[in-house]
């Protein structure tokens, strides 16, 4: 966050102005999770300024972009929001793909869109999750955790790994499913709406929460708009927009019955609480949707294409394959990409996540640049809070759900 954007929110002007005081929130404070940070100017307990200082979680991403091809940087993208990772790599080879002209498989599209979802659920699962236990609702905090192992359980037997999957390729996955995730990911469909109910009588009802949460960081429909507010927290504002269903891509053309868009208006904390639980069993729909209707086929698109690895049997058995995949892994020549540059999005659990990414002929991006939700949401900060109380910080950075190795990449 550029101070100029905090300078630029006037002082009040009150003769007990030369008592405000500077306090830092973070980044050891429990709610900030040791990579945010927050200086604020306070009048009393009332927030005047309301400063985000980011670079705790710095990596170099974009830059590694650069050095990695387009199946290695996948590794890397795993860790920018690290709490749905899988959504991460969906974007990047979203991107990618569209630069290389590549068109999925069938199985392929509905197998991502089933990881996106649950990649949603898993996001918002922490989100409601952490901010209930910033609150006071340590019960809630339980509940939720529960399902992300569960879901975390799935990755692992997709992938063989449990945070990081890092399970797709260009043009198609790292390996096909089998019969074993696709009955834990019935087997969720099933339980999960019990465990979603359990959370919403804990909170929706709850005095402490509602008195936490409604009228606190109030976001206006037009500020959404003006501030290029995506994902829950413009829709929890009325701004009806999600690239499911404006731009669909993967397999959400043919499961839009599937779902609906939330939308409220208040545009509170709690209204953004609200939004995100209702997702989740929209997600669920698409999820069980895709699962009873999984195409057939292979996972990968044409094993011809030289920008797709071969498959093991191929490497093992056949000098092509091991040609082929050895000048895509040790020698880069495989890949001709396009001399062009592209822009792609989807609708990540907190907004919309894109890549821009531009190729020189090879199978490295020239430039590979990220446009996160959190980082752009993370500049709403002082403008949710002037006015509110000190304790109401811990409310608002919940419901913001802000990520910081999004911020600092």
């Amino acid at each position: 966050m550029p101070l100029e954007l905090a300078d630029a929110i006037a002082l009040p002007d009150s003769p007990e102005k030369d008592y405000l005081y500077t306090l830092n929130f973070g980044p050891q404070h429990p709610a900030t999770h040791t990579t945010l940070r927050l200086i604020l100017t306070l009048d009393g307990e009332t927030i005047v300024r309301a400063v985000p200082d980011i670079g705790y979680l710095h990596s170099g991403f974009e830059k590694l972009g650069e050095h990695l091809d387009f199946n290695q940087y996948v590794t890397i993208v795993d860790r920018m929001n690290y709490i749905s990772p899988v959504a991460n790599e969906i974007a990047w080879h979203n991107a990618v793909e569209k630069l290389l002209g590549i068109e999925l498989t069938p199985r392929a599209k509905y197998i991502r869109t089933i990881f996106a979802e649950l990649s949603r659920i898993h996001d918002h699962l922490l989100c409601c999750g952490a901010a209930a236990l910033d609150l006071g609702g340590f019960t809630a905090f339980l509940y939720a955790f529960y399902q992300r192992e569960k879901i975390y359980d799935i990755q692992e037997t997709a992938a063989g790994q449990r945070f990081h999957p890092s399970f797709t390729r260009v043009g198609g996955l790292m390996r096909d499913v089998d019969d074993d995730w696709i009955a834990k990911v019935r087997t969720f469909v099933k339980e999960f709406p019990k465990a979603h109910s359990d959370v919403r009588r804990l909170l929706d009802r709850n005095r402490i929460f509602i008195e936490r949460t409604q009228g606190i960081g109030v976001l206006t429909k037009e500020m959404a708009i003006n501030m290029s507010v995506t994902g829950p927290l413009a829709r929890s504002a009325g701004v009806v927009r999600d690239l499911r269903k404006d731009e669909p891509y993967l397999a959400y053309g043919d499961l839009a019955g599937a779902f609906k868009v939330v939308c409220a208006t208040d545009g509170d904390c709690f209204s953004r609480y609200l939004v995100r639980m209702e997702e989740m069993l929209h997600s669920l729909n698409i999820i069980n949707a895709a699962i009873e209707n999984l195409p057939t086929g292979p996972v990968n698109v044409d094993a011809n294409s030289k920008v797709v690895l071969p498959n093991q049997m191929s490497v093992y058995r056949s000098i092509e394959g091991l040609i082929h995949h050895f000048e895509l892994i040790m020698t880069n020549r495989q890949w001709k990409s396009p001399v062009e540059e592209c822009y792609a999005a989807t609708e990540s659990a907190n907004g919309e996540l894109a890549f821009y990414v531009v190729g020189d002929g090879s199978g490295t991006a020239y430039r590979a640049r990220t446009r996160p939700p959190a980082f752009i949401h993370f500049q709403l900060f002082p403008y949710l809070m002037q006015g509110h109380q000190l304790s109401d910080v811990v409310a608002v950075l919940g419901s913001l759900n802000i990520i910081a190795a999004e911020l600092d990449r």
